[in-house]
């Protein structure tokens, strides 16, 4: 069996032991290195992004995401492969090219992204309510 395969409990035992904390066989909390991994304004969108394309450029994403700079661009995409969490690939023709993927690990948050998708659908109106009265 994969680590892909792996089920470490069910979504209903997972609701009582998390009451007690729920802890890594070295005693690390199992939640922490993701969000760690996509802390800052952009990574959680650059994902987002991937989730969207098989492939994609540098170019593409700096449209899709207005407002972040080449700077941060490169800074995020270069700490989320260095994570794991995507690939680069180089393309050595002319003109030369890089195209940016998920990798297996990043592929395996799809999920995630989809439980957060439909939260944000679910929450959409009193989020943006309750933002509109600060």
């Amino acid at each position: 069996m994969g680590k892909q395969d792996k089920t470490y409990m069910s979504y209903e035992e997972y609701l009582v032991r998390v009451k007690e904390g729920i802890v890594t066989e070295a005693g690390h909390c199992p939640v922490t290195p993701l969000l760690q991994m996509l802390q800052g304004r952009w990574k959680s969108q650059l994902m987002y992004e991937l989730c969207i394309y098989d492939s994609v450029r540098f170019g593409q994403l700096k449209k899709d995401l207005p407002g972040i700079t080449n700077t941060m661009l490169t800074k995020s995409l270069q700490e989320l492969e260095e994570d794991g969490l995507i690939i680069r690939e180089q393309f050595n023709e002319m003109p030369p090219h890089v195209e940016y993927s998920l990798s297996e690990m990043g592929r395996d948050l799809q999920p995630v992204f989809y439980a957060i998708m439909n939260w944000g659908f679910k929450y959409e109106k009193e989020i943006y309510e309750a933002r509109e009265d600060k």
